[in-house]
């Protein structure tokens, strides 16, 4: 795919899962959430045949500085991450797991994405109309398995069809980019033996 080896594919897919497990707790509690991030976790998904690496994240590795800053917080436990961050990173490499188990329905999510690709490129990829396909692809799917995500926030805030919409394709979003740490070599029992090399691998991205 590109120059940047195995860990260093593996640390930037952390931080993308990072970056949209951050995004669904701002969302679930507050109903907003820093625009430009959420359109590079929105648009990971979109991209599906990169030649590099940083052409999921909109071109520039440096757009998923807000997971690798939750990622090394979580680390290094220094700093204000809430549990429901890492707990909702967790979830998705568990349900990514899972549908890599699935052939089936990889194949669904992919004939589904074809799609709303379409509908991206006449609309925009963080329409209404688009968030709320990507929201069902994920109902649809990814929310069927056995193992499911349990989001916790403000009842008012998730209550509300949008903001809804926009929590689900966030979990796609993290799943997109737990796919490309698995596909990278990334395994989950792993983790708790890499944190030396995740930090090392942050610092020499510039994060």
């Amino acid at each position: 795919m590109n120059s940047l080896d195995s860990g260093m594919r593996q640390t930037l897919a952390l931080a993308g899962v990072f970056q949209a497990a951050q995004l669904v707790h701002d969302m679930a509690q507050r109903g907003l959430v820093d625009q430009d991030t959420f359109e590079t976790s929105v648009g990971s998904i979109l991209v599906t045949d990169p030649e590099r690496t940083e052409d999921i994240y909109g071109g520039d590795f440096f757009n998923l500085r807000s997971g690798a800053r939750a990622l090394r917080k979580i680390l290094t436990k220094e700093g204000d991450v809430h549990p429901n961050v890492l707990r909702y990173a967790m979830a998705m490499l568990v349900l990514q797991t899972k549908l890599t188990k699935n052939p089936g329905m990889l194949t669904a999510i992919g004939q589904r994405l074809d799609a709303i690709k379409a509908q991206a490129l006449h609309f925009s990829p963080t329409h209404e109309n688009v968030l709320a396909a990507l929201a069902g692809l994920y109902q649809d799917t990814l929310s069927t398995l056995s193992f499911r995500v349990q989001v916790h926030g403000d009842p008012n805030v998730l209550q509300q069809q949008g903001n809804a919409d926009k929590i689900r394709t966030l979990l796609l979003a993290g799943i997109r980019s737990a796919m490309l740490w698995s596909q990278a070599g990334g395994k989950r029992w792993k983790l708790l033996f890499s944190r030396k090399r995740i930090l090392k691998d942050l610092d020499a991205l510039g994060f």
